[in-house]
Order: C-alpha cells, then structure tokens, then sequence
C-alpha cells in the first residue's frame, strides 16, 4: 500500500462529489426551464438529473502484487468515481396553470420540470457536507505525512 493511496481516496471523493454539486446547480438553475429537450418536434421541460457513484475498480497492479503476495487486499477501498449521471424519469413534470404561458396546453396548464427546489438545497447540503468531511480527512492525512516526515530530522 502506498503512503498516498488515503490522499487518492480522499482526491476521488473530492472530484465525484463536486460532480455531484454541479448538477445538483444545474437543475437549480433549470427549475422554471420549460424547453429543456426536443422529442418528436416537441419541447419537453428539463429533466432533474441525479449522479450515481460506484466504487473505484482496482488497477492490474493491484491484482499483480495481490498475486505475488506482495500486498493484502483485505479491506482496502480504491476510492469513488461516477458511475452515471441520470435523469429522473420517474417523477412527472409539474403541471402549472398560467393560460398566457407560450407553452401552455390548450386546457392552460404548463408542464414544468421535475424539480423540487427544497430536494435540491438538501442535496446540495449533503453533498457539502461529504466535501468538507473529505477535505478534513486529507489534512488529517497530510498533517500525519508531515509528522512521520519530521521523525527522520
């Protein structure tokens, strides 16, 4: 194990929940955008999107040293990464009167984006929350680097 593999597992959690707080602004931004996609020569209002992570897959290496007995594998984690940006396909659009609305169907009614702004500060809170705790977790890591660093003056 390599005396930086917490800072990369740290780094890739980092990175994937950045991810996460740019979409999760993307749809705070789209969250009155009627026209979000053409289907079929009609606009369709903007679907919210979600990420999805999934466990870091191990590098050849890791399964060359594992073989050789080099390195136990018991335990280690790899990191994070996204696995998928999704749309959320399963909420319906929110239907809004407002007959003077240019995209309002012929009963008045104006299908708006599946977008819960409370959900999404929610989101957003936690996905915070997991950036700060990473970051706290790599200055614990660099601060012991520094010190076991220290042991050799």
């Amino acid at each position: 194990m390599s005396i930086f593999h917490s800072l990369n597992s740290s780094a890739s959690a980092l990175t994937a929940q950045r991810l996460r707080m740019d979409v999760i602004s993307s749809n705070m931004a789209n969250v009155e955008t009627t026209r979000g996609k053409l289907v079929d020569g009609e606009w369709q209002p903007y679907q919210r999107k979600s990420v999805s992570f999934q466990p870091k897959q191990e590098q050849f290496s890791n399964f060359l040293n594992a073989a050789m007995g080099t390195r136990d594998r018991g335990g280690i984690g790899n990191g994070v990464t996204v696995s998928k940006i999704q749309e959320d396909t399963e909420t319906p659009f929110n239907q809004v009167f407002d007959p003077t609305h240019p995209d309002a169907n012929a009963e008045g009614y104006v299908e708006m984006p599946n977008v819960d702004p409370l959900r999404e500060t929610i989101d957003m809170m936690s996905a915070t929350r997991s950036y700060e705790a990473n970051i706290t977790v790599l200055n614990s890591n660099k601060a012991m680097l520094m010190k076991a660093l220290e042991i050799g003056k």
